[in-house]
């Protein structure tokens, strides 16, 4: 796995964003021109960014901010309230994990037993609130609910 976060200017109040590589083989360059699956966590971002998603693409997007969507037709929009989830929750800072889970449950990229096994070492020896597992468990939860 490899990620190549891009900030600039940005960072201060618009849109930023981040390339992660999951793959079983070597991966040759973190750069990723046209991605098979995109996260945007608002609407600038959406706007700004879907265009890039490869046809027949997955398009995740946190609905509780990006209100009005206008998704292009040839994309999978999964729409997740991800802030409200958050929110509701008492941390809206943990959106990204809700979005998180959710994106692990319907693309099962990565193993949850694996996913929540980091969690499960991490806080064995850290006294810190549990919230981002319990977000992810909630951004998975939400996801499964959809499908049944």
């Amino acid at each position: 796995m490899t990620w190549f976060p891009s900030y600039g200017a940005e960072m201060r109040g618009g849109t930023a964003n981040c390339t992660v590589i999951i793959s079983d083989e070597m991966i040759g360059s973190p750069v990723v021109l046209n991605p098979d699956i995109l996260v945007v966590m608002n609407g600038a971002s959406f706007n700004k960014f879907q265009p890039i998603l490869k046809k027949r693409g997955l398009l995740f997007y946190d609905s509780s901010l990006v209100t009005k969507p206008t998704t292009r037709s040839d994309v999978t929009p999964v729409m997740v309230p991800a802030t409200q989830i958050a929110s509701s929750a008492g941390n809206t800072k943990s959106a990204n994990m809700v979005m998180l889970g959710a994106l692990i449950a319907r693309t099962e990229i990565l193993q949850r037993s694996s996913v929540l096994g980091l969690f499960a070492d991490f806080y064995r020896n850290n006294p810190v609130p549990n919230t981002n597992r319990q977000s992810l468990l909630q951004g998975m939860a939400y996801v499964e609910d959809k499908k049944g």
